[in-house]
């Protein structure tokens, strides 16, 4: 599944006169669920043991939200990839990778999705693959596709077929092969063109790496003391 629709939102004319379109963003929505869910449950232990707690309880638990949360925002609600028509932003858990088009090598989805740029290999956090979806897909295309059997898979044995993502190719491959379809599409197609050049540019993201590291040394105090 994705954040947006899959469709570049027309905004704004730029300098050049031609119109302006926003980012497309590709996430794993059962990431950013899983994450929403865990931070609650977290939320409301460290709370209650906060508030309820004796000793050196409630200070080991205000010690234990950034080592617990900043992590949990890195591998669930940070990872998405962004996509237009003169870059690509891969957001991972502990850094960003921003590769113009040009210095792209190529993209693949094995048993996870790998970006190659620049000479290097990055892995891309925010489209998981799922083995057994690509099975399912395999499955469905082999009987017919989607369209024949949707009635009779979906509706009588409540098998779900393969979420489309808008653009792709192929929209009966698993949503990560979609996904990586479209990417490689716009890759090949923005290869020459001069506004898409540049260097491929990693950013550490230190608003998540500083904090936890500065919890886990206050949660090793508060446990000592």
């Amino acid at each position: 599944m994705t954040e947006s629709d899959g469709k570049p939102h027309q905004g704004s004319a730029g300098s050049d006169g031609e119109p302006v379109y926003a980012d497309r963003v590709y996430r794993s929505i059962p990431g950013v669920i899983s994450g929403v869910l865990l931070l609650a449950v977290a939320g409301w232990l460290i709370a209650d043991a906060a508030l309820n707690g004796t000793g050196k309880t409630p200070y080991v638990s205000l010690a234990a939200v950034p080592v617990f949360a900043f992590p949990v925002i890195a591998y669930t609600l940070r990872p998405a990839v962004r996509v237009n028509d003169r870059r690509l932003v891969v957001r991972n858990p502990l850094r960003t990778i921003t590769a113009p088009w040009a210095s792209v090598d190529a993209l693949r989805a094995g048993y996870s999705v790998e970006l190659l740029a620049g000479g290097n290999k990055y892995q891309v956090w925010a489209v998981p693959v799922s083995l057994r979806q690509r099975k399912r897909a395999n499955r469905i295309q082999q009987r017919g596709g989607p369209e024949q059997h949707a009635s009779r898979l979906g509706a009588a044995f409540g098998r779900p077929t393969p979420s489309v993502v808008e653009g792709a190719p192929d929209p009966n491959r698993a949503w990560s092969d979609q996904v990586v379809a479209i990417l490689q599409d716009t890759a090949d197609r923005n290869a020459g063109n001069p506004a898409a050049a540049g260097p491929v540019v990693v950013r550490w993201c230190w608003w998540i790496i500083a904090p936890t590291l500065l919890g886990l040394a206050a949660l090793i105090v508060a446990i000592a003391v």
